[in-house]
């Protein structure tokens, strides 16, 4: 064996950190970006100001949005950001919730490593603890009735209450208009549930005016104006038909050519063109449609029929709207002229084109049952349209899971320090290493209600001795009232709730962020592309 020869196992230029080392540096990451979102916890949360690469303004204080703007570039702390990205697509909210617990977690975690506790036991502790908290959290729910419009309003209302929106008429304004709209587009299920799909909610920005001009309509609102000037603007009665194709005259497939020899041989090859353009209006018009909404174009000749046939016709719509205009006018989008039926029309009491600010829109409303509905937004600029249009959609995901899942708990921390409690009880009883990370683990739950508190004004250590005794007492729904600035004894009898189904996926989606980063023991970086002007310099030293 020859020593001392160098061998070159990575890549020229890779970094490697292995062991402690690397696990610290992962947990030091994820912290750093956990600590950025705790300030913008809770009701008294504050916002964050977010600026890209183009110099785009982003200012908000919704968990999913900041991360993703902020570009993150450490790989732990894009775990988190995925995390993030999870926590929204599945529920819609508690996404600072869960980022802010996951980096809690790796704090904990990291005290545990320096008392030489293996990264393993306290996996194992983190997966044990979160299979006991999502087994008591259906212990400490409350079952409510998902028809009750009270209550909806409240959990709309605690959803809102840490935004931008979060006070005043507006706040009621988008409380009344979020429980509509879902009760609206609700569909009953077998099993007594209520099934929500809030894709079903359309959101319409348009700058002018304030957030309490904010409108819900039972129907569709389409960002586009009617084709022609000759057609009418106002139909009442409307019988629709949704077109998946163009009304133009098709091109042929493959590239052909027309041999013209006279005049007379062009005009009748425009006069088939105009015939064939005649026959499809002739068709819609023939099956009883006064309305046309095409996802496609609508060609010149034909724009003129229809509006001699007074049908009054909107072009180039999204697929996602013609999907929402099949649901809420009850119509059929057809690909073939030839297929059009009366049946496959949908109908609404009046389609009407108005000019909302300097814009004109196509509203589309009085549909008998709806399930598709339309929010209007105004607002006063952009970032505030976009940062209501945030709060609207976590709303709208509060209300879809209480429907799915109909159980609530009490708000402002309140859940999390029981849970907390339970957990240490579970861990006493337990014994061996693995309690010292459940111990971890609900000292991390209970935190959360520290930082609320603080963001209250409230002193931490005083907040967490009334949150304990409230809770030894049998009081489980004790939490911090942050509007208030005060310790409650029960927030349920003040409205302030949540859906159990959010908070269970907090748990799942913190716990399994801080456990994949726990079981990194080694992080091998592979070097940056060389830019050109690298590249080029480096040509130029071996040039002779």
């Amino acid at each position: 064996m020859a020593y001392g020869v160098p061998v070159l196992v990575l890549k020229e230029g890779t970094q490697r950190t292995t062991g402690r080392d690397a696990l610290r540096a992962n947990i030091l990451a994820a912290r750093i970006l956990s600590e950025t979102l705790r300030t913008s916890l809770g009701p008294r949360g504050l916002d964050k100001m977010l600026v890209d690469s183009f110099g785009d303004v982003t200012i908000t204080n919704d968990g999913a949005t900041i991360v993703k703007e902020m570009e993150v570039q450490h790989p732990a702390a894009k775990l988190l950001v995925e995390v993030a990205k999870a926590q929204d697509a599945e529920v819609g909210d508690g996404t600072t919730t869960a980022v802010v617990l996951a980096g809690l977690l790796l704090e904990k975690a990291e005290n545990l490593l320096d008392q030489e506790i293996h990264p393993t036991i306290i996996i194992e502790g983190y997966k044990e603890a979160l299979a006991k908290a999502l087994e008591e959290y259906d212990k400490i729910s409350i079952k409510v009735d998902p028809k009750d419009k009270s209550m909806l309003k409240e959990l709309a209302r605690t959803a809102l209450a840490s935004k931008y929106v979060g006070s005043g008429a507006v706040l009621e304004r988008l409380i009344d208009l979020v429980v509509e709209a879902v009760l609206t587009i609700a569909e009953p299920q077998e099993d007594g549930t209520l099934k929500v799909d809030i894709n079903n909610v359309k959101i319409e920005k348009k700058k002018g005016e304030s957030l309490l001009d904010t409108s819900l309509v039972k129907g569709i609102v389409l960002d586009k104006e009617v084709v022609h000037p000759s057609m009418p603007r106002r139909i009442e009665k409307a019988k629709i038909a949704l077109l998946d194709m163009p009304l133009e005259v098709e091109k042929p497939e493959i590239t052909a050519k027309i041999n013209i020899t006279s005049p007379e041989q062009i005009r009748a090859f425009l006069e088939e063109e105009t015939r064939l353009l005649k026959d499809m209006v002739e068709k819609i018009a023939s099956v009883g449609a006064n309305v046309v909404i095409c996802q496609k174009g609508i060609d010149d000749v034909a724009q003129y029929f229809l509006a001699k046939k007074g049908i009054l016709a909107v072009r180039r719509v999204k697929r996602s709207d013609m999907e929402k205009l099949e649901r809420a006018t009850g119509g059929r989008i057809v690909s073939s002229i030839r297929d059009l039926t009366p049946e496959d029309l949908g109908e609404a009491e009046l389609v009407e084109e108005r000019k909302v600010g300097t814009d004109k829109m196509v509203f589309i409303e009085g549909c008998k049952n709806p399930k598709a509905v339309t929010i209007l937004l105004r607002g006063a600029n952009d970032m505030e349209l976009d940062e209501a249009e945030r709060s609207i959609h976590d709303a709208l995901s509060v209300l879809r899971n209480v429907l799915k899942e109909p159980k609530i708990v009490g708000g402002g921390g309140a859940p999390e320090v029981e849970l907390a409690m339970r957990l240490r009880e579970h861990a006493r009883a337990r014994g061996g290493k693995e309690a010292l990370a459940i111990e971890a683990y609900a000292d991390a739950l209970e935190e959360i209600a520290l930082i609320l508190a603080e963001s209250a004004g409230l002193d931490p250590l005083d907040a967490r001795a009334q949150l304990r005794a409230h809770h030894e007492k049998g009081l489980i729904n004790a939490g911090v009232d942050v509007i208030q600035g005060n310790v409650l004894e029960d927030m349920v009898k003040v409205n302030i709730i949540d859906p159990t189904l959010v908070k269970k996926q907090v748990l799942k989606s913190a716990t399994e962020a801080a456990t994949a980063i726990l079981k990194i023991d080694d992080i091998i970086a592979a070097a940056p592309p060389k830019k050109e002007k690298e590249k080029e310099r480096e040509g130029e030293k071996f040039k002779f």
